[in-house]
């Protein structure tokens, strides 16, 4: 009888170990599907309305608002290349940025945002080791320009490192002395994923050479 109730027990482990290795596999791969079908459908339910009211009857297609979309978003990066444009959406986000509340937003969207934009990418990418006493972090460099810094620092030889923690429950901004941290061959999305997950994700694998 007892034989039977262990067995019993380790079919059920070995069936609920079968069910989370399953979710584990598959919910990353359905919320990635998930999200881009939400934008997708976002973007198609907020321009192809617009476009269905200013179009003749019968010439508009399901599909048409995210072409608009993916255009304007194409277009505006070509303009924001010419310097007279730039000028001009700064002198706009300087409105933004004085306007009470709405500072606050606008300023903490265009920083997420400016997290993915591929000049940010360039400052943000270089991911490091930090070493206290025997214990070793890994950071991301985030403003290695000297001009950039508070004043109080830009005659010291330092970058501004964000030591990430795990399980996505905060980190630390800390200015660090250049000499201090250690370049580690690593992908910045790589690296920001093992941090994260605490290390479950595996061994990190190298970033390609440039």
């Amino acid at each position: 009888m007892a034989e039977t109730a262990n067995e019993d027990i380790a079919m059920m482990r070995a069936i609920s170990r079968n069910i989370l290795t399953g979710l584990i596999t598959i919910l990353p791969v359905v919320l990635t599907i998930y999200l881009c079908y939400w934008l997708v459908v976002s973007a198609e339910t907020a321009l192809g309305g617009m476009l269905e009211a200013v179009l003749p009857s019968g010439a508009y297609w399901p599909g048409m608002g995210v072409g608009i979309g993916l255009l304007a978003a194409f277009v505006v990066g070509l303009l924001m290349r010419a310097l007279a444009v730039r000028r001009l959406f700064a002198l706009g986000e300087r409105i933004f940025t004085r306007l009470p509340l709405i500072k606050s937003v606008y300023s903490a969207i265009r920083d997420l945002l400016d997290y993915f934009s591929p000049e940010r990418k360039r400052d943000f990418g270089q991911v490091v080791a930090v070493t206290f006493g025997e214990l070793q972090l890994i950071g991301f460099v985030t403003q290695a320009d000297a001009a950039r810094l508070p004043a109080e620092f830009r005659d010291q030889d330092a970058v501004l490192v964000y030591l990430p923690m795990s399980y996505m429950i905060g980190g630390y901004a800390v200015l660090l002395p250049r000499s201090a941290v250690r370049p580690l061959d690593m992908g910045m999305e790589e690296a920001m994923r093992f941090v994260l997950t605490a290390g479950v994700t595996g061994e990190p694998r190298r970033a390609p050479s440039p």
